[in-house]
């Protein structure tokens, strides 16, 4: 029987802290450059038991470290190997003399060379394609060291053309070393870097729950987004609409209002639909029953929009569902039919275990760890009789989630035909629900027991638990990272760019044991190169732009591999400061250019109220200052005023009433923007609400029932509800918009 854990302030052993490095776990991390933290021994221990390690005793920690160190020293290959096009894998350098190596490529070839010789290699193409006609035979010549080999490829025909690399993709790579050792491993061919984006251009930033039109049914929906980036596209130019995360929520009572913490990350959520797009809703026979589902969505969003009523996505989805039940009725024609058919069997098995997970959830509750033991696992025996049982059901879902794919799809579709170089921005969440869909279907890609989190910091003393299950690497890396590969090929079907929340998680992740608080975890490595590989892949191939939310505390190296790589990063700002100088307002011409510039997010204050210091006097009202009231006061107005300063001395904000009076805030906020567009970023965002005043941030953190996150539509300077239609008419938000189409 193993031995209880250490007590959580013991400091680990050097047999512990070895075991610990080993499996990418973190003995010891820098909260700032100036300062090292320990992780316990009681964190490590309970890390490594997460990663199926056992270190619970002495003599099992060296046991494990020794065979871990074997395992190391005698494997010919790591799980996962990287190849970044153009240049030999690092991984091939260290082959023992001999070794051959065979990769099967996704295309259906079959390459063949010597690792000793990676400048020359020998290459065979097996055709396996039935629907090739012509017959490879493939000899290498060597043409430039440096940038690799140079294939001449041979048709029977005789037709010549050169191929100077792997094709892009995750191939299977099987190494065998003198004496008929061998290994296999997923190969990750990417190219070097993604694209910059097509030019530069400035976009709206915007919660899209909280952007209702006068036909939502009580909350912003596809066909507003559609709306939104076909006005603002061709009729001010903008080049992207960047929204929140749209996954699949944990149906609950109520349900979970966070876009971040969603039940799946695969697949979108239905309650996003907008019901009257859906081709069968016009044939739906009952018109009585629909005018009646028509009269309620309409007392919905007038709760909201008239009544200041908080956007109730429980109520939404009811009213929805029940449509959409109604809808379903309606036979689909052969088109749409065959259409349906073809998204069925390109989802294949993720998509059925997804709507299967939907279908029982409807029957036995959202947890799946509280389901009847036999169906606690999808590939149970159980499952397969419950997948028969509820088979109706579960075509409703992935009926569901192929409507809302379309209109995801027709929403990229119709910024891109406004004019918009980019289009849609999504927004990936950096985990999942515990007991959601993912965790249930692809459990063994996560880490049992733990919870993804941050350390103390300068910001949070306590530290952070966000209850999100983190991802193993060791399973990622043993199977090519297929599930990640999945997510991003699925999130990049409708997406222009993809924004990543909290990137640095890519990198590492702070992992936090059930029931400790977060000063009890550590950080877990993750294989970066082949996150980042796998990412620049999927992304190039969609022709996607990718931005890196990287805020707060980045561990040095980070922000330059992503810019390597050409994934944008996001300065807002109120934090960019010369913090190696004089902490004074970094100037425009000091902002790097590859990245995302803002004036705010979705987890700060609007510009008004932090102009106005009225951020302040909200968290003064909900007990969330650590200071006196008038010290944060002063502070907040000595930032603000620091920043104004910088902007007038630009000459970007002139005094009112012919110089003698005080600038109003519209001026304010209009000459912040301005302030953005000369600094070099290649993209600049729009917090829409700051378009029209609004004072309510979308987040408050550290709030969970004090403060209505996730539910308050678009206000303006007065709290009153703006709807879409009001928004784009609004001369507020032209003049705003209109200073960044027009350079300032």
């Amino acid at each position: 029987m193993a031995a209880p854990v250490p007590p959580p302030d013991a400091a680990p052993g050097a047999d512990l802290t070895r075991l610990a490095e080993l499996h990418g776990v973190a003995p010891s991390y820098r909260p700032s450059p100036d300062r090292e933290e320990h992780a316990s021994a009681a964190a490590l221990v309970r890390v490594l038991a997460a990663l199926g390690v056992d270190a619970s005793t002495p003599e099992a920690t060296r046991a494990a470290r020794e065979a871990r160190e074997r395992e190391l020293r005698e494997r010919l290959l790591p799980p996962t190997v990287v190849c970044w096009s153009g240049s030999a894998p690092r991984a091939l350098t260290a082959l023992p003399p001999g070794t051959s190596l065979r990769i099967a490529t996704e295309q259906g070839e079959t390459w063949h060379f010597d690792a000793e010789r990676a400048a020359s290699w020998h290459i065979e193409a097996e055709q396996t394609d039935a629907e090739r006609a012509a017959s490879w035979q493939i000899e290498a010549e060597q043409t430039d060291a440096e940038q690799g080999a140079s294939w001449h490829i041979e048709t029977e025909q005789g037709a010549r053309s050169t191929v100077d690399r792997l094709p892009p993709g995750v191939h299977r790579l099987t190494a065998t070393a003198p004496g008929g050792r061998t290994a296999e491993a997923h190969l990750v061919v990417a190219p070097p870097r993604l694209p910059a984006p097509p030019g530069r251009s400035y976009g709206l930033l915007v919660q899209l729950y909280s952007l209702l039109s006068r036909r939502s049914w009580g909350m912003g929906d596809l066909g507003d987004l559609g709306e939104l980036a076909a006005w603002a596209g061709r009729t001010l130019g903008a080049g992207f609409v960047q929204v929140n995360p749209l996954h699949a929520a944990v149906p609950g009572a109520p349900t979970d209002p966070s876009p971040y913490r969603p039940s799946s990350r695969r697949f979108p959520d239905p309650v996003h639909l907008r019901v009257e797009d859906v081709p069968e809703f016009a044939y739906v026979e009952d018109r009585e029953r629909v005018a009646a589902l028509l009269e309620r969505a309409g007392r919905l969003r007038a709760a909201v929009l008239d009544k200041g009523a908080l956007i109730d996505r429980d109520a939404v989805w009811e009213l929805k569902r029940e449509a959409l039940e109604l809808v379903r009725r309606v036979p689909l024609g052969p088109g749409r039919r065959a259409a349906y058919a073809d998204f069925l069997a390109g989802q294949g098995q993720a998509l059925q275990d997804h709507a299967t997970w939907c279908a029982l959830a409807e029957v036995h509750g959202a947890d799946w760890r509280r389901w009847p033991p036999e169906l606690r696992d999808p590939r149970s025996e159980g499952t397969p009789r419950a997948r028969a049982e509820l088979a109706d059901r579960i075509d409703f879902h992935c009926w569901l989630a192929w409507l809302t794919d379309t209109q995801l799809t027709a929403a990229q579709r119709a910024a891109r035909e406004a004019g918009m170089p980019v289009g849609v921005v999504h927004d990936l969440a950096v985990g999942v629900h515990p007991e959601g869909a993912d965790t249930w279907a692809q459990q063994d890609f996560f880490a049992s027991g733990m919870s993804v989190g941050a350390p103390p910091d300068a910001f949070n003393a306590r530290g952070q638990d966000w209850g999100l299950p983190p991802w193993r690497p060791d399973r990622l890396a043993a199977s090519g990272y297929a599930p990640y590969r999945l997510l991003l090929r699925g999130l990049f079907r409708y997406a222009g760019a993809l924004r990543i929340d909290h990137v640095m998680g890519l990198f590492r992740l702070w992992w936090v044991p059930q029931g400790e608080p977060p000063t009890q975890g550590a950080y877990v490595r993750y294989d970066a190169e082949a996150m980042l590989a796998v990412l620049v892949l999927e992304a190039s191939r969609a022709g996607a732009v990718v931005i890196g939310e990287d805020l707060g505390t980045v561990e040095p190296g980070v922000r330059e591999a992503l810019r390597e790589r050409g994934v944008l990063g996001t300065s807002v700002l109120w934090f960019e400061r010369d913090w190696e100088g004089d902490g004074q307002p970094l100037p425009p011409e000091r902002w790097r250019a590859d990245c995302l510039a803002t004036a705010t997010t979705h987890d700060l204050p609007s510009t008004a109220a932090r102009l106005s210091g009225e951020h302040v006097e909200l968290r003064d009202r909900l007990g969330l200052l650590t200071r006196p009231l008038e010290t944060e006061r002063a502070e907040a107005a000595a930032d603000t005023g620091e920043w104004l300063a910088l902007l007038a001395r630009l000459g970007l904000l002139e005094p009112a009433g012919g110089g003698i009076g005080v600038p109003s805030e519209e001026a304010e906020v209009q000459a912040v923007h301005r302030f953005l567009l000369r600094t070099p970023a290649r993209l600049v965002g729009v917090w829409l609400p700051d378009g029209v005043g609004d004072r309510r941030p979308q987040n408050l953190p550290g709030t969970w029932d004090q403060y209505p996150n996730w539910r308050l539509p678009i206000a303006d300077a007065e709290g009153r509800p703006v709807t879409l239609e009001e928004l784009t008419a609004s001369p507020r938000l032209r003049a705003l918009l209109e200073v960044l189409r027009g350079g300032g």
